[in-house]
């Protein structure tokens, strides 16, 4: 995950850069429309790859899809036009899709309840680790090689992950977990759309992942064009933002994990975490009308590591509602809604600041969204389907 999101994330580095909007010629809409490109087609092929993986296993479907995505991702360097560099950031989002459903499969059918929380802090910490360290990478490679050499190295030096996957990864699955009651009619995957905690849960996801997706393609331009930082000090400062993301994500999914272990209801507990994160990431607006650059720097960590309180018990609280059969399909389906938040942050966010020529108008937007969201999932998120 986090080879995942160094790749589809250098693109948002690339579109600060003066040089690279130049040589696309590219205008506040177009930027949007390219850092949205990526997630039409992830979001669209959630649900065919958590067929996939239901149907034959995590190992050889994750393998191929990273040898794609990576040679994808070096590719991008190549690009001359804009529909070249939209026809390759489609193609990364093909590659990348098996990636969130094959992960979810794996730990919903490896790790138990009362550790389920701190496996999808660590797991989902990637997303966040991927930024931190991609981030003032690719500002360092941008500055000293060019956005050209930066995609490429970021593409092929990911391929170091490959032999220890297929090394130490078995080739058949095994279930570690305790058998579950076989599905009723009533846990089939169709069925499940009976339940209002999937319709919460979708909704809730959606706004989740607005905030994550406008910070991913927008917050480096935001230090940039915003706050005036240069272009290595807008890496540093994104690395913080979304470190602080990471750290929080893992620490509250321990810790749920420890309420429930001292007898907690796991849905009332991660439902809870989920609810207070999504409220504590709504004060990134504070952040556009922060006086100073170290005001805007605290907001961003603050409201980024206030979504990491929600991050590992969103998706934990999925795998306690859902049954283990369907978790793939169900997984892809939730990940298709965090996606198409990824399709429609960006294109609103570049929207709005072509419009209104600031930052507040999109902030405003997210953090209206993530109250939504944590309105979804107190009214919604109830009880979950007979598991």
């Amino acid at each position: 995950m986090v080879i995942a999101y160094i790749d589809r994330t250098s693109l948002s580095i690339a579109i600060a850069v003066p040089e690279f909007r130049s040589f696309f010629s590219l205008t506040d809409s177009q930027r949007g429309l390219m850092n949205s490109a990526f997630f039409w087609s992830y979001a669209l092929l959630q649900v065919p790859a958590g067929w996939m993986v239901d149907r034959f296993g995590v190992k050889y479907p994750y393998a191929i899809s990273f040898l794609f995505w990576s040679a994808i991702s070096a590719a991008t360097g190549y690009s001359v036009s804009l529909t070249q560099l939209f026809i390759l950031r489609l193609l990364l989002g093909a590659g990348e899709a098996t990636v969130a459903p094959a992960s979810l499969r794996w730990i919903r059918m490896n790790i138990g309840e009362s550790q389920r929380g701190l496996a999808m802090g660590i797991y989902m910490s990637g997303t966040k680790i991927g930024p931190a360290i991609g981030a003032p990478a690719a500002a360092w490679l941008i500055a000293q090689y060019g956005w050209q050499s930066m995609f490429l190295v970021t593409g092929m030096m990911g391929l170091i992950w490959f032999v220890p996957w297929m090394i130490l990864v078995p080739g058949s699955e095994t279930v570690q977990v305790a058998a579950e009651k076989p599905a009723s009619s009533g846990d089939s995957f169709w069925g499940l759309f009976r339940s209002p905690a999937i319709w919460g849960i979708l909704i809730g996801t959606f706004a989740y992942s607005c905030c994550l997706y406008y910070s991913l393609t927008w917050l480096p331009s935001y230090f940039k064009e915003q706050r005036r930082l240069p272009l290595q000090m807008m890496g540093i400062f994104t690395m913080f933002s979304f470190a602080g993301m990471a750290v929080s994500a893992i620490a509250c999914g321990w810790f749920a994990d420890a309420l429930i272990r001292r007898g907690g209801d796991p849905l009332k507990v991660r439902r809870a975490f989920t609810m207070a994160g999504m409220v504590l990431a709504s004060t990134e607006l504070f952040g556009a009308y922060a006086p100073s650059d170290g005001w805007a720097l605290f907001f961003a960590i603050f409201s980024l590591a206030g979504l990491g309180v929600a991050t590992a018990n969103y998706w934990a609280l999925t795998q306690t509602v859902v049954p283990g059969g369907s978790i793939g399909r169900i997984g892809g389906l939730q990940n298709m809604a965090s996606n198409l938040a990824g399709v429609a942050a960006p294109i609103l966010t570049g929207w709005l600041i072509g419009k209104t020529g600031s930052y507040e108008a999109p902030m405003q937007a997210v953090a209206a969204l993530l109250l939504i969201g944590a309105g979804s999932y107190a009214l919604l998120v109830k009880r979950g389907p007979s598991r």
